[in-house]
């Protein structure tokens, strides 16, 4: 019982919280909690009412309107059955079986809980109510030795969550929003924008509390600020977007991850939605959580057909969208803009790849939850080799594919995710001892091209300007560049179903300051 529900002092709740009762705390007092469709219920209540003869001050609280009626009626009871149709009063006072006996002294002080029906415990609770010598006309011969209860209408998970929503010390402190009865919810969220462009979940307060099961951090605790409105992102907010993406609550400490990363200086994501070339954060989780929550590493791994993945991803995209104000048309400007755009976030499979996964490869140990950041203006694209026989050649022809990223004269501004899949690990691993360090080693080594090569001409006006080329050191225009500053611009991941010799590549935004970093962030519950 809660510490409220420790004291029976007198009390009076209106008719709008559902119940109206008023409590005379001179003398002991029986508190019951019955429904109607209970046969335990329907037990308890010739006691009741044996002990209301006797002179004992009882409060029967029903929990249907019809029920309460009819316990009436089939009774005859002498006493009214009081209204808890909206369940409030059984929520506060934390009733989980019915009926539930609460024992008042005449201080209102609870000194006795029942909950169900034990004969021997009611016996010797009526011996202790009843003065000496005062009859009480019951048959407890035709009473069972004892019988369980049943469950309260006020712990039905839909009902509960709406009781918590509801309740004096809900968590919940966002704006609520009336909907007139004839407007059709739906609509109303696309008119107010608050839609992707997709339906959303309303998001209405019991789906708020439910979500928000999902973590045990504080439901005000600022998560981040977000840009460009530079607004508050609480763990309720977030938990809001949430429920509209469509999230289990097991997935909040993901999406709650996310927006850590993602408003990071280094992330940078009012640059990442405002550049014109359509850039979005691309997320990748790794640990022990991915199997937990259900998520997809395996077949259709960056496609669709997964709820973790689509809606963890889509999550964070509404909290920027909602609470950081990047809307299309106003500060996010994309000239085509991309389908990452709606979400894009999935998991690596650490179990199938030969090397250190993402997360340890970036510094956290293996069993703890990481979710990782990029900004990619496009992808996946496929690699397409079904034909390389060892790693040094399958490196090279990915090389090939990555040249083409914003343009095969673009070179040295940006960085790509390269997602293998399981048929290319295989290939890779025919070379013994082959590394991912490696790997992307020889991938940057086979873009390397003669910078006179990357100069504009009458071909292509992408490169280097023939004017700042003729400028430059002759050492530089004899020189060479890869396609990448450095081997770590080039991330790899392994995902994907085990067969398919299809690998993926994402094509990165500006790389470094005055762009967007790779971010991982720690998940916690």
């Amino acid at each position: 019982m809660p510490e409220s529900a420790q004291l029976l002092a007198p009390f009076s709740l209106a008719d709008d919280k559902g119940i109206d009762v008023s409590f005379d705390g001179g003398q002991q007092t029986l508190l019951c909690f019955v429904k109607e469709d209970c046969p335990t219920c329907r037990t308890v209540i010739p006691v009741l009412k044996a002990l209301f003869d006797a002179g004992v001050n009882i409060l029967v609280i029903g929990q249907t309107v019809l029920g309460n009626n009819k316990l009436i009626e089939a009774f005859d009871l002498p006493f009214p059955i009081l209204n808890d149709e909206k369940l409030k009063v059984s929520f506060a006072y934390d009733i989980e079986t019915v009926p539930t006996l609460i024992h008042a002294d005449k201080n209102g002080k609870q000194v006795e809980l029942q909950e169900g029906f034990v004969k021997s415990d009611w016996q010797a609770l009526t011996k202790s109510l009843v003065d000496a010598g005062t009859d009480i006309e019951l048959d407890w011969d035709s009473l069972p030795d004892w019988r369980p209860g049943c469950g309260s209408l006020s712990v039905d998970p839909i009902i509960a969550d709406k009781l918590r929503a509801e309740a004096e010390n809900s968590p919940l402190r966002a704006r609520k929003i009336e909907i007139a009865p004839a407007d059709d919810e739906f609509e109303f969220m696309f008119d107010q924008g608050f839609s992707d462009g997709l339906p959303i979940v309303p998001p209405t307060p019991e789906r708020v509390i439910r979500m928000l099961s999902g973590t045990t951090r504080d439901p005000q605790e600022v998560i981040a600020t977000v840009a460009p409105n530079l607004a508050e992102a609480t763990v309720e907010k977030i938990a809001i977007n949430a429920v509209m993406a469509g999230c289990k609550p097991e997935y909040l400490p993901v999406v709650i991850a996310s927006v850590q990363a993602a408003c990071t200086d280094e992330f940078n994501i009012h640059g990442v939605m405002a550049t014109t070339m359509g850039a979005s954060p691309v997320m990748v989780v790794n640990g022990p959580i991915r199997e937990k929550i259900g998520m997809n590493m395996k077949l259709s791994a960056l496609g669709q057909g997964n709820r973790a993945n689509a809606t963890i991803g889509r999550a964070l995209r509404l909290v920027i969208r909602n609470i950081g104000g990047a809307v299309p048309g106003g500060t996010e400007r994309p000239t085509l803009g991309n389908p990452m755009k709606f979400t894009m976030c999935f998991a690596e499979w650490e179990e199938r790849s030969p090397w250190e996964p993402l997360h340890v490869e970036r510094g956290f140990a293996a069993d703890e939850n990481v979710v990782t950041l990029f900004c990619m203006t496009s992808g996946p694209t496929l690699v397409v080799d079904q034909t390389s026989l060892e790693a040094s050649q399958l490196a090279s022809s990915m090389a090939m594919s990555l040249e083409s990223t914003h343009h095969p004269k673009s070179y040295m501004s940006s960085d790509t995710l390269l997602v293998v899949c399981p048929e290319h690990v295989d290939t890779i691993m025919r070379t013994t001892g082959y590394t991912k360090q490696r790997l992307k080693d020889e991938i940057l080594e086979a873009t390397r091209r003669p910078t006179k090569d990357l100069v504009q001409d009458h071909k292509s006006g992408v490169g280097i300007p023939k004017e700042k080329f003729a400028s430059m050191p002759e050492e530089f225009q004899n020189g060479q560049l890869t396609k990448f500053a450095s081997a770590k611009d080039i991330h790899v991941v392994i995902a994907g179903s085990d067969a398919g010799k299809f690998s993926g590549a994402f094509h990165g935004w500006v790389t470094g300051p005055g762009g967007s970093i790779v971010v991982s962030q720690k998940i916690e519950d």
